[in-house]
């Protein structure tokens, strides 16, 4: 890749990094505001898996394999936010995704980008099973809920990967098309994600 195309790419990534940082402003303000005196808090940024990944043990063999330095590190997830019921101790984790898509007066790459790929971390066994533990959760239930904000939410593309990928756990989504009105993210939570912490 060239430099002036690096240069380029860092300027989408300042950009996106603003965009996602607004999308996700919205979220933990209409929720919180919703949860005022009630028993349910949102949490930004919890730091309970920053670890869990330089914690895997490995086998001898592996470990006789692979790079080895003679220092310790961080290395983990940390979700958007976490959703927790203070009465019942469960919490449910959240990412919170946006992205430029393909919509009315955009050209069709304007639909490039993988914010809804990179939130596919959540369906995998081992970290499934980290979340559901913290989060006080039966094994059959999913501990994470992923919203997706702004043109990534109306992208005709995106929208039937996304539905596709949740086939059967629709709950676990929301293509949350105008992240300025909570009324579609509050009753999705109400409808969808409330039971699961009750």
């Amino acid at each position: 890749m060239s430099s002036k195309a690096l240069r380029g790419r860092a300027n989408w990534q300042i950009s996106s990094g603003t965009k996602g940082e607004t999308a996700e402003d919205a979220f933990y303000l209409a929720l919180s505001a919703h949860f005022k005196g009630t028993k349910y808090k949102v949490r930004k940024k919890p730091r309970e898996f920053k670890n869990i990944y330089a914690n895997v043990s490995l086998t001898e063999e592996t470990l006789s394999q692979i790079y080895n330095p003679n220092e310790t590190w961080t290395h983990g997830i940390i979700p958007d936010y976490a959703i927790d019921n203070a009465e019942t101790k469960k919490s449910i984790y959240v990412e919170v995704k946006s992205q430029d898509g393909w919509v009315e007066g955009k050209p069709r790459n304007a639909g490039r980008g993988n914010v809804h790929e990179r939130s596919n971390k959540y369906f995998t066994p081992g970290l499934q099973k980290i979340l559901r533990e913290m989060g006080h959760l039966s094994p059959d239930v999913l501990p994470f809920w992923v919203v997706f904000q702004g043109d990534v939410a109306r992208d005709p593309k995106r929208v039937r990967e996304i539905s596709l990928w949740y086939t059967g756990i629709e709950s676990h989504f929301l293509l949350w098309h105008n992240s300025k009105n909570p009324k579609q993210l509050i009753e999705h939570f109400e409808n969808e994600i409330k039971p699961i912490l009750d």
